[in-house]
């Protein structure tokens, strides 16, 4: 179970993904001055051909770092009941459990989508492996379409027997029984069930919602007995289900929907296990039902979180319940709880440098195990299993190579925000804390839907903190790290705390003597561009350089027009600006709105021509009205030229919010961003700095070499 599950991610203006290698395609993008004068935004030609070659020599180094790391741990298997199975580039290969993988035969290629369609998204096995359902995407769009290939017999059939359109979740309730939901203009509000016979292909609707601002995702219980129907707002759900046994009866709604009644439902043994926000401070618990008589009235506590830790999520083995839990400086743990009485909570402490929990696929066979991926930004996955029969914790033996990491710290710090709130910060870095001082900064923020900050392995992070870079995680009001209550409290008419926590961050991180204004960058995408766009209006001294993805700046002007996609969805995380307190709120953050006539930091902002969750036309005005701001600015008070902001604008074709998935144009698109910081701290190129040590070291007669 995910409680942010994934068609709920796709809802939001937000979250990275990770990077595939796919076919490599050329690089096209434009560096937007115009409209502005030499003394304003534009950058000289010097400094974009200085740009341009830090770029080269970034991208050759990222190349080795991701060959370095090119075989770390990755969710790409998953087990039926005779076969393994690997995704590997646009295919799908399987091979017999217990033999050799050379033996392995392509079941799947994402090329049966037809023309444009490359990326495999979601993969999902029938029962008894006679069927394959994946949805693949579209090149450069977030469009997608579900393939169903037939896997039966001994030769399979290379060829697709169904292909759906736009279709983002879907689960096999028997192997010739499949639900699925579809999406149009980024809202999902029907669910189908398809059933195959010898007659035909039967395709039926099951649910509609009628409700805007809800969002509906199928998905399916560990054991594989319940296809569950979400439907899911900002404030409330609700939970249907079709039991695997009866199939193509209608489906059977759990509780209905309340205002402010947030549950996920898993089962086992004709019991209905459910996580709801029943709990102290409407935190999550968990709670059992009975299949038969499932209304909560029934529901039975069995669990609440510990004082000073929030539940992030729950696997339902076959005797045990697995939580992933996060304590008040954001440290995960695992806890464990025997689904039979007497119920037992055990805590599995993991290593203090993990920072991100990612569980293994689950194949068509429940083995009674709980498999994961831990790590951090700059620590690559290590694989975990957690054995319900054994009640142990281990690392497998395949990928121990990557434990003894451990060169790099990582400092659990607080911040103290306007209001007295105490924000917990993440630092990792490799001198110690007291050397910092002349160390650059890169600060990471989201702060929205109440989903944590991305902190999962990724090399370009690994590159900066062995340059010496420090990185800095806020984990501001407004995400998830500190559970439903840290959202709530900076949402709608709260928003702003999301700011002050993160102003707080950066001078409780330069009070400590780590970096300081000069090396500071600020680095945010989507909904946390709203935060970093907020901070540089009203405390652009705080830092140096800024890199903004696919960022929503104009919040003002999407709210009030509810003909955009999202933006009735949303209303529940910025407010209505139909009333006039929460008008008035969002105009007094919105960053677009704001800007004044200041020393900014310098910008690199990065958008996507056809993205359509969050407007172009919101980017351009903001970028505009800033670049107007800063050469009023530096035109009346006379500032030097090489003190003047840059702003970058850096237009992409395609409508993919979430960035290229193609590694090739993904590591374009760092290259820039390192060539960026580096070029607008005044930071040298490290084989530059050790060129020119080298020289001094030549100079005063010394050397490195023995």
């Amino acid at each position: 179970m995910n409680l942010i599950t994934s068609s709920c991610l796709l809802l939001l203006r937000s979250v990275s993904r990770n990077i595939h290698r796919r076919n490599i395609h050329p690089l096209i993008s434009r560096l937007y001055t115009e409209g502005s004068s030499q003394t304003t935004a534009e950058l000289s030609k010097a400094q974009l051909q200085k740009l341009r070659d830090q770029e080269q020599r970034f991208k050759r180094r990222l190349h080795s770092v991701h060959r370095k790391f090119a075989d770390v741990p990755e969710n790409s298997e998953f087990q039926g009941q005779h076969h393994v199975y690997f995704e590997d580039g646009k295919g799908i290969y399987r091979s017999t459990l217990g033999h050799d993988e050379q033996e392995m035969l392509e079941v799947f290629n994402a090329d049966w989508g037809g023309g444009g369609y490359g990326t495999i998204q979601r993969v999902r096995l029938s029962p008894s492996e006679t069927m394959l359902a994946v949805t693949v995407k579209k090149d450069h769009h977030e469009e997608t379409r579900c393939v169903l290939v037939h896997l039966g017999g001994l030769i399979l059939h290379q060829k697709a027997l169904l292909v759906l359109d736009n279709v983002l979740s879907f689960e096999w309730a028997t192997d010739d029984v499949f639900f699925y939901s579809t999406q149009e203009t980024l809202r999902c509000l029907c669910v189908f069930r398809i059933h195959l016979s010898d007659s035909g292909v039967q395709n039926t609707l099951v649910y509609e919602e009628k409700d805007p601002e809800f969002f509906v995702e199928v998905s399916c219980s560990r054991d594989h007995r319940l296809v569950t129907i979400n439907c899911s707002s900002k404030i409330s759900s609700e939970v249907w289900f079709v039991d695997s046994k009866t199939p193509l009866s209608f489906p059977t709604l759990i509780q209905s929907r309340q205002p402010g009644l947030l549950y996920h439902v898993e089962h086992s043994d004709n019991c209905l296990f459910i996580l709801a926000n029943t709990g102290a401070n409407q935190e999550y618990q968990l709670l059992r039902a009975p299949l038969d008589s499932p209304s909560m009235p029934l529901w039975v506590p069995l669990l609440s979180a510990v004082p000073g830790t929030v539940i992030k999520d729950m696997e339902l083995l076959q005797d045990h319940c697995v939580f992933t839990v996060k304590d008040s400086q954001c440290r995960l743990q695992i806890q464990t709880l025997s689904t039979q009485e007497p119920y037992q909570l055990n805590t599995h402490k993991l290593p203090h440098w993990a920072c991100d929990l990612s569980p293994q696929r689950v194949g068509t066979v429940d083995r009674g195990s709980f498999g994961f991926l831990l790590s951090s930004p700059v620590h690559p996955p290590v694989h975990y299993l957690y054995s319900s029969r054994e009640q142990k914790l281990s690392v497998t033996e395949d990928n121990t190579k990557y434990m003894s990491l451990t060169e790099f710290n990582t400092t659990r710090l607080q911040a103290a925000s306007q209001d007295g709130t105490i924000v917990p910060l993440t630092l990792l870095h490799m001198p110690a804390l007291s050397e910092l001082h002349k160390s650059p900064l890169l600060l990471h923020v989201y702060g929205a839907y109440g989903v944590d900050l991305n902190m999962a392995f990724s090399p370009e992070k690994r590159l900066l903190l062995e340059d010496g870079w420090a990185l800095a995680y806020c984990h501001v009001r407004g995400g998830g790290e500190r559970g439903l209550a840290w959202h709530r409290a900076g949402s709608v008419l709260q928003k702003w705390r999301g700011v002050e926590d993160l102003a707080a961050c950066i001078q409780t991180l330069h009070h400590l003597g780590v970096s300081h204004p000069a090396l500071t960058g600020l680095t945010a995408r989507s909904a946390g561009a709203v935060l970093a766009g907020a901070l540089c209006n009203h405390n652009p001294q705080l830092l140096r350089a800024v890199i903004l993805q696919a960022p929503f700046l104009d919040v003002l002007g999407t709210m009030q027009d509810p003909s955009l996609p999202l933006t009735v969805e949303e209303r529940g995380e910025w407010g209505d600006p139909r009333i006039r307190e929460h008008r008035d709120n969002i105009a007094s953050y919105c960053p677009c709105h704001n800007i004044i006539p200041q020393l900014y930091p310098s910008m690199l902002i990065t958008a996507y021509s056809e993205d359509r969750r969050v407007p172009l036309s919101g980017v351009m005005k903001y970028v505009e009205r800033l670049k107007k701001a800063i050469q009023m600015y530096t035109t009346r008070v006379g500032v030097n030229a090489a003190r003047v902001p840059a702003v970058i604008l850096d237009l992409q074709p395609g409508g993919d919010h979430f960035g290229p998935e193609d590694f090739h144009l993904s590591l374009n698109e760092s290259a820039q961003q390192l060539a960026f910081l580096y070029t607008e701290l005044g930071l040298d190129h490290p084989k530059t700095r050790r060129r020119r040590k080298e020289q001094s070291n030549n100079l005063t007669g010394k050397s490195h070499k023995p």
